[in-house]
């Protein structure tokens, strides 16, 4: 037993060393540099000439560093999921950046399990007694609905997911299904980089509203299903 302890606290430490390594070379290189829009737009030439000499290698790299992007709640995944679009066109680009995202983020929330939920529900296990409950009943909605919203920090839902007890293929299928529509308007916005000066324009007030009213469909549905049903049962037992 307490070597099995011994050996998940060595695990932890080296994924947590793993992690800080990584985002401090990112930090000490400077990598961000060739995350933004001014790189991918003075690049996009470049980067079509390696697409089609090699597409599978391509690919495979774009994938690489947008996973590794996500995994570790680096900046700079709507820059690649705009750069997909540029890159790939709407129908490849979506299909490329939904699995890569997705993927992504599973990681980061793997890694958040694996590294903090324990610590955090032995600490607050009883005040969280509610949440894993709802989590457990209802968390596939929530899930759906905050991926519908693009207001909620794409990394925060990733991190703060790991601590609950939902299943990874849940949050899987729920996240590559819920961000499928927020990837389809980057992507589209994507085809036209070249016309593309500053991100402010893509999620416009009336874009934003209505992926708000998305978001909030499912669970209002949800909750008005299960007034219905406890109507009804209500309604039966006064019968009976």
């Amino acid at each position: 037993m307490a070597e099995a302890k011994n050996s998940s606290v060595v695990n932890k430490l080296v994924i947590a060393g793993l992690i800080v390594l990584g985002v401090a070379a990112f930090r000490y290189f400077n990598l961000g540099q060739y995350l933004t829009l001014e790189y991918i737009k003075a690049s996009q030439e470049r980067f079509q000439a390696l697409y089609q000499q090699n597409r599978f290698l391509f690919i495979s790299t774009y994938m690489g560093i947008y996973i590794a992007v996500t995994a570790l709640s680096l900046p700079g995944a709507v820059i690649m999921t705009l750069a997909g679009g540029g890159l790939f066109g709407l129908v490849r680009g979506t299909l490329i950046v939904s699995f890569a995202s997705t993927i992504g983020a599973t990681l980061a929330c793997l890694v958040s399990r694996f590294l903090l939920r324990t610590w955090v529900q032995s600490k607050f296990g009883d005040k969280l007694a509610t949440i894993n409950s709802g989590i457990e009943k209802e968390g596939a909605f929530y899930l759906f609905s905050l991926r519908l919203v693009p207001i909620f920090p794409f990394f925060v839902i990733n991190l703060l997911m790991g601590l609950t007890r939902m299943r990874l293929f849940t949050f899987f299928w729920v996240s590559q299904i819920g961000m499928l529509a927020g990837t389809i308007v980057f992507v589209n916005a994507g085809k036209e980089l070249a016309k593309i000066n500053t991100l402010a324009g893509i999620m416009s007030p009336g874009v934003l509203i209505s992926f708000i009213i998305l978001g909030l469909f499912p669970i209002t549905v949800k909750k008005i299903l299960s007034l219905y049903q406890a109507r009804i049962k209500h309604n039966d037992q006064q019968a009976s």
